[in-house]
């Protein structure tokens, strides 16, 4: 009788351990899934707000999550710093502030998942804007790295056009630098990053195939690429494209 009540009761316990045990893989399973669905919940607001070209509400929105682990989540966040910085109302410093925040951002997203081809872009983007605040000799160091994220986002989204308007936009300032800033770069490096306007011209026409009239500021710089290489009636008609197109965010009524 003592040992069958003590298998009874070893069984009870099996069973309700199994139970217990049961009971939390369904409690977590239903947190996976519902983190899952938050995640994508907050992915589909952003975007919401991004197209709507609501900047301080998507920065208030997503930088409650900058802990996250989702990289598609951190590039969002690093996008959002980057916009709000952007604006004409952030004060010096915090355009400095949100520079080297957005940057950590795409960092980390990059390094939660490297063949996310955004956080690539963004990461270029966001190191591109930090070598703005730390001198010429780290820009133009920098502008090797920046290359390499924009080609590697392309080779994961070839049809990403903001990402082939961006290469288009490194050539035209590379094509664009000052004499002396060009004897900065040849005496630091042994061999400096060149491009050419009509390299630029190209990246932009790429940019506007893979996505016509998808940004103002792709139209700007192809009538801005054309008056550099001296071509009046292309510049004046993509030019004319600038003017013309809906102002839904800042950039676009400053282009």
């Amino acid at each position: 009788q003592v040992l069958r009540k003590s298998l009874q009761t070893g069984l009870a316990l099996s069973t309700g351990s199994f139970l217990v045990y049961e009971g939390h893989k369904l409690i977590c399973g239903f947190a996976e899934v519902h983190a899952s669905f938050k995640v994508e919940e907050v992915i589909e607001q952003a975007d919401y707000l991004y197209g709507s070209g609501e900047t301080e509400k998507l920065y208030q929105l997503l930088v409650q999550h900058k802990n996250s682990d989702d990289a598609e989540l951190l590039w969002r966040l690093a996008r959002a710093s980057r916009d709000l910085a952007q604006l004409s109302s952030t004060s010096a410093e915090e355009k400095r502030r949100l520079a080297y925040e957005a940057f950590e951002y795409a960092k980390k997203a990059l390094e939660k998942n490297e063949s996310n081809f955004a956080a690539h872009k963004w990461y270029g983007i966001c190191l591109s804007d930090v070598g703005d605040f730390e001198g010429i000799k780290t820009k133009i160091g920098n502008a090797f790295v920046i290359k390499e994220h924009f080609q590697r986002a392309i080779e994961l989204n070839p049809k990403d056009a903001t990402t082939i308007h961006l290469i288009g936009i490194w050539c035209y300032s590379f094509a664009e630098m000052p004499w002396y800033q060009r004897k900065i770069a040849a005496a630091l490096f042994a061999a400096p990053p060149t491009s050419t306007f009509q390299e630029a011209l190209r990246y932009f026409h790429m940019a506007e195939e893979a996505d016509p009239n998808f940004y103002s500021k792709n139209l700007l710089f192809l009538g801005k690429t054309y008056l550099k290489l001296n071509n009046k009636k292309m510049a004046l008609l993509w030019l004319s494209k600038a003017k013309d197109y809906p102002a839904h965010t800042e950039e676009d009524k400053q282009v």
